[in-house]
């Protein structure tokens, strides 16, 4: 009995060093999540409440952040506001108070769905094809597997802005600039190698006995891999996906040299949101709050696969 107790001192955590532990992971979420809290509550400011020094803590929450991101407005004299008719919406009378008018909305849902189908779009591919390669590297007898993927790799240790001009010169031949076309294929050739990676370690965990079971049973490999290995590798797969598109949502060198336009993401749409006399900072505040729930969403529903994900919690022999 005093061996048993002995050896669960050994392996299990004191209450003091619980708590020790406890405090520090409080600890280091409050930091991390200050200055997304900061970011939201700025969104909800006045710009003299966003700019004003010291900084405001306490202020009347005002949606003029949100406006400003959706709409464009001009500013015209007191006697021609006064000429219009009656503001039929609250953000209408909202505007006018500060003598502005709404000409039209803002480029910014373009922008937000760009992201989406970009990001989710090169998401999928490098999925699909790191899934894959990493298949074929973790079954097969690849000839020369460890060059091939040190060298998938190491396309990861070059910073994008060394490769941009000569992409941009390429991509503005062949009319892939500021494309969905261009951009899903730029982001899946960047990420397809950390999926490998990743998904390699996860599928090198499953026993091929499962595989071999089910070849027996009569399985084609490609039924073998779909509802067994698949089904087994989730969790790698999920993990995967958030981290490529994370990348992929992030981005900002590429975005912003090889898109203007029809395709332009909001990292580089976001930076350029100008309001009167200066930057719009409660409108940029907004922007980076709606740009951070697809992802902050994703995460969550993913939250499970990715905990068990990161720390390779696939099946063991």
């Amino acid at each position: 009995m005093t061996d048993l107790a002995l050896q669960q001192s050994v392996v299990a955590a004191s209450p003091r060093g619980k708590t020790f532990a406890a405090v520090v992971v409080i600890a280091y979420a409050l930091i991390a999540a200050l200055p997304i809290a900061w970011i939201i509550l700025t969104s909800f400011k006045t710009q003299e409440d966003a700019i004003a020094y010291p900084p405001v803590v306490m202020f009347q929450p005002s949606l003029e952040g949100y406006v400003n991101l959706f709409t464009i407005r001009s500013r015209q004299t007191p006697e021609f506001i006064a000429s219009l008719p009656p503001a039929q919406t609250w953000y209408d009378r909202d505007v006018r108070k500060r003598n502005l008018v709404i000409a039209g909305p803002s480029k910014v849902v373009p922008r937000f769905i760009n992201s989406l189908v970009i990001g989710f779009g090169s998401t999928f591919l490098a999925v699909f094809l790191g899934t894959l390669a990493a298949y074929a590297f973790s079954r097969f007898r690849v000839p020369m597997a460890d060059d091939l993927l040190f060298f998938i790799l190491s396309t990861r240790m070059m910073p994008p802005i060394a490769v941009a001009i000569p992409i941009y010169l390429m991509y503005r031949a062949l009319g892939l600039a500021d494309s969905y076309l261009g951009m899903i294929v730029l982001y899946t050739a960047v990420n397809v190698s950390l999926a490998v990676w990743l998904l390699k370690g996860f599928i090198d965990e499953i026993p091929r006995e499962y595989e071999e079971a089910a070849l027996v049973d009569g399985y084609t490999r490609l039924q073998a891999f779909i509802k067994v290995v698949l089904p087994q590798a989730i969790t790698g797969i999920a993990a995967t996906a958030i981290f490529c598109l994370i990348f992929a949502w992030n981005e900002y060198a590429f975005a912003l040299l090889l898109t203007s336009g029809d395709a332009q993401t909001m990292p580089p749409f976001i930076p350029f949101i100008i309001g009167e006399g200066g930057q719009d900072w409660p409108a940029v505040a907004a922007a980076t709050t709606l740009f951070v729930l697809p992802i902050l969403f994703f995460t969550v529903v993913l939250r499970k696969h990715l905990l068990r994900g990161i720390t390779f919690g696939a099946v063991r022999k």
